[in-house]
């Protein structure tokens, strides 16, 4: 069995020495085809001009004799001549040819002036050329014929030189393709190497590029472009587990400390009960910050399933107010959304309700007491709806507006999680708009207020 070369390089080589080969034959078959073509022609040529020769001097003497000018005597050498009168006589035969005869040649017929074949006559392999003259009233067959071996002799020099040669230029190319193969080669094997020796410690390490613009340089920066993504996961992820770490630490410390002390003070049903009651609470956050973990990661996955449907905005906006109107009303604010009830988007209810609840307790934290938060839904684009909220809190500086949305970031790292939460209501909500092809943006300053746009794709009437 012939097993298949285990190096790309090796391949290339074979193919294109296969290529060059099968290349190489067929130019050196069209050579000999166009030398051979070629020195026939000039054969050919030669014998129509002997043709003319013998013409221009031929003449009869008497009946049944021929005689030739002088000049004819020259034609005699290269060139064997025969000539018959039109009963089959021989008039005139050139002695090369001994007892031999041109007239085997294919002699013309009565419609036909020339005729042209190859004999063998005289100990050799003649081109005969047969033409019809009339001589002073006579019809004469005249037959010329000339040595096709010095032709066949070149040709089958040519076709041992080729047939030399094809070999060793074979071989020279082969040595030249391999190397070749090899230099073209040479920048993968180096960024075999190097991907070989990466891990998840030395994530920033990058594949060489010699040359970015050719086949082979795109590929490598393709690489290193996936690279710095898988970086970046890295780097999310540990930071993802630090932060989830500490968001799980506080909660199970305050269980702790909690239990430790109810267990050491004097049995008193009273503090048993606050202490329980303390304990719920945590559990309560724990199972929030769960949840809501698990929401990301499922969505992040696509595993969150999305029944999509016509909804209005106004009325989804609507539905987010009421659930969080009570908590507003502790601190004394004004929630309110208003906008067009025309603006329908695509989407799922519960899904969006989610998202504009996470956003409007957002606000609802950082606003003042009696502060204002308002809802406005409104075209803003062919095709594209918004719902504005806006509140009168403090602001975000312009540094920490790009990383709102990441997962345990708080602009304020002074907040408490009582008072800032796990850090999870901005990214779940970023997270859910993307779902539905949106997107949120943010306009703030610091003193204020912040407004949340979010931004959704308008869907026709339902």
């Amino acid at each position: 069995m012939i097993r298949r070369p285990r190096h790309i390089r090796t391949r290339l080589t074979l193919w294109y020495l296969g290529i060059l080969a099968l290349t190489l034959s067929l130019y050196a078959a069209a050579a000999l085809g166009l030398l051979y073509g070629t020195q026939r022609e000039d054969l050919e040529d030669a014998l129509r001009a002997d043709q003319e020769f013998v013409a221009e001097h031929l003449w009869i003497a008497r009946p049944g004799t021929l005689r030739f000018q002088r000049h004819l005597q020259e034609l005699e050498g290269p060139a064997l001549i025969e000539v018959q009168s039109a009963d089959g006589a021989i008039l005139f035969r050139s002695a090369a040819l001994g007892g031999d005869s041109l007239a085997v040649a294919r002699t013309p017929s009565a419609g036909s002036a020339e005729s042209t074949a190859v004999v063998r006559a005289g100990g050799q392999l003649l081109r005969v050329r047969s033409e019809r003259h009339t001589v002073e009233g006579a019809t004469l067959h005249v037959s010329i014929g000339r040595s096709e071996s010095e032709l066949r002799q070149q040709w089958r020099k040519a076709l041992g030189g080729l047939l030399l040669g094809l070999p060793v230029a074979l071989v020279l190319a082969g040595l030249g393709g391999n190397w070749l193969a090899r230099r073209a080669l040479r920048p993968i094997d180096r960024m075999a190497q190097q991907a070989d020796r990466m891990s998840a410690e030395n994530l920033a390490e990058r594949l060489p590029v010699d040359n970015p613009n050719d086949e082979l340089g795109h590929l490598a920066r393709v690489f290193n472009a996936a690279l710095a993504r898988i970086e970046d996961s890295f780097a999310e992820l540990r930071r993802f587990t630090a932060d989830a770490s500490h968001e799980l630490r506080t909660p199970l410390t305050s269980l702790r400390a909690v239990g430790e002390v109810a267990l050491r003070e004097p049995p008193d049903l009273h503090a048993y009960r606050e202490a329980i009651g303390s304990m719920l609470e945590e559990v309560d956050d724990l199972s929030h910050l769960v949840d809501s973990l698990l929401m990301l990661s499922r969505a992040e996955a696509g595993a969150e399933p999305l029944a999509m449907e016509s909804l209005s905005l106004l009325e989804c906006a609507q539905g987010s107010v009421s659930l969080l109107e009570v908590l507003a009303e502790e601190k004394e604010q004004t929630l309110r959304a208003t906008g067009d009830a025309s603006i329908r988007v695509r989407g799922n209810a519960d899904m969006l309700k989610r998202a504009f609840v996470n956003l409007i307790d957002n606000a609802i934290k950082y606003s003042p007491q009696q502060g204002h938060i308002s809802l406005d839904i409104l075209r803003i684009d062919a095709g594209l709806a918004a719902v504005e909220i806006r509140d009168q809190g403090s602001g975000i500086a312009k540094e920490h507006q790009s990383k709102v949305f990441e997962r345990f970031y708080r602009a304020d790292a002074g907040r408490s999680r009582e008072a800032g939460g796990a850090g999870l209501g901005l990214a779940i909500a970023e997270r859910v708009v993307r779902l539905h092809g949106g997107r949120i943006e943010l306009e703030s300053e610091p003193g204020r207020g912040s407004t949340f746009r979010v931004v959704l794709p308008e869907s026709g009437n339902p």
